[in-house]
């Protein structure tokens, strides 16, 4: 009869404490350091926000991830700082290591100028060019949009 007692005391703590635990695991931030290259090329706004949310997820699950942005084509005006809506969280981003790349040929051609984007932004000669070179690296890819 004891050894029933014994039996039960333990399947109950196993059983009510489990939850517990498999909430504080499913909460502990991920130690692995991820690879990501975001490639954005639409202009919408929703999409813009959309975009800080996800980036922001990721970093909460996983806060060792490296993530490059890259805008090109329609995706420009998310680092242009008159035309963007997300200044302030691009930048908040920018402070956790995420970095933003505009594309120089799709700079050229919209006439935008380097001063003219978010302060930290970067720029690479060619936004398709980059993520295909991110790739090859093995960088995870992921298109922004919907």
């Amino acid at each position: 009869m004891k050894s029933f007692r014994y039996t039960a005391l333990i399947v109950s703590i196993l059983f009510f404490s489990a939850p517990a635990f498999s909430q504080e695991a499913a909460h502990t931030p991920d130690p692995t350091e991820y690879k990501v290259v975001i490639q954005l090329t639409n202009g919408d706004t929703l999409v813009h926000m959309a975009l800080v949310k996800q980036i922001g997820h990721i970093l909460e699950a996983a806060p060792n991830t490296k993530i490059e942005v890259v805008c090109h084509s329609g995706g420009l005006p998310f680092l242009v700082s008159a035309q963007t809506t997300e200044a302030a969280k691009i930048k908040t981003l920018q402070a956790r290591g995420v970095e933003f790349s505009a594309c120089e040929n799709t700079m050229r051609s919209q006439k935008v100028q380097r001063a003219d984007l978010v302060q930290g932004s970067g720029t690479v000669p060619s936004g398709m060019v980059e993520v295909i070179k991110k790739q090859h690296e093995g960088w995870a890819y992921i298109k922004a949009g919907f």
